[in-house]
């Protein structure tokens, strides 16, 4: 079941467009948004939460355009970068009894539900967290809402290994939730290890959106890995 819609998405910026950007991101699954750094990655996810205006398209969650029903999608909707830029001294339980006040849905339980899978510790500021956990507190503020949909840019960008592996793990724990998860990424690892569907963007053009098997499939020579492909297409071979 589709749980978002982009379609048709368009913006323009005197150095770089947008264009004709299409893709659906279902329950229950995660979806990795693959392509190098200045594709265009950020400007779909800016578009996809409306923090910046597209030019054209329309992006629908739940069956609702988000044009008139924002308040109500973002509601369902949890987002987050990679660190945690907002509030940095106050202590993590401050935050929250803050956050917890914009939040009809807000559920204490899973608060404290990832709170403790997490390991995070409400008495720290997160300035005093390490750049792992930084991104673990966004995901716990997504969650305590119950969001349905976790939207993340480049939340792996800057961790360590060890760090990474253990929040593809949590990715996958949501999946099996029934959350969709939707992250971008140029580090095609982290797709091998998760992802169920691929959305390959290039220059501001969506090149592939669809199952990860399909994408291998359809694009992949013999004998290479996902990140073989990607490489070689990133070069202009589209040869299939």
């Amino acid at each position: 079941m589709s749980i978002a819609e982009v379609r048709g998405l368009t913006k323009k910026y005197p150095a770089f467009t947008l264009d004709d950007v299409s893709f659906s991101i279902d329950g229950g699954k995660i979806t990795g948004f693959i392509g190098r750094n200045g594709a265009g990655k950020t400007t779909t996810i800016k578009s996809m939460l409306n923090l910046i205006h597209p030019d054209g398209g329309e992006i629908r969650y739940f069956g609702m355009p988000l044009t008139g029903n924002e308040k109500e999608i973002k509601k369902r909707t949890g987002y987050s970068t990679g660190t945690v830029n907002w509030y940095p001294r106050k202590k993590i339980r401050d935050i929250v009894n803050i956050v917890r006040r914009f939040y009809d849905t807000w559920d204490d339980d899973s608060y404290r539900k990832y709170l403790e899978l997490f390991s995070l510790d409400e008495t720290k500021a997160p300035s005093e967290l390490s750049e792992g956990m930084k991104v673990k507190f966004n995901l716990l503020i997504a969650l305590s809402h119950r969001a349905e949909v976790l939207i993340l840019d480049e939340p792996t960008s800057g961790l360590d290994p060890f760090s990474r592996n253990e929040l593809l793990d949590i990715f996958t724990g949501l999946k099996n939730e029934g959350v969709a998860v939707f992250f971008s990424t140029h580090i095609i690892s982290d797709i091998e290890k998760c992802a169920d569907d691929i959305v390959y963007i290039s220059k501001g053009k969506i090149v592939s959106a669809s199952s990860k098997e399909a994408f291998m499939e359809q694009h992949s020579h013999e004998g290479e890995s996902l990140e073989d492909t990607m490489l070689r297409m990133e070069r202009g071979d589209f040869d299939e």
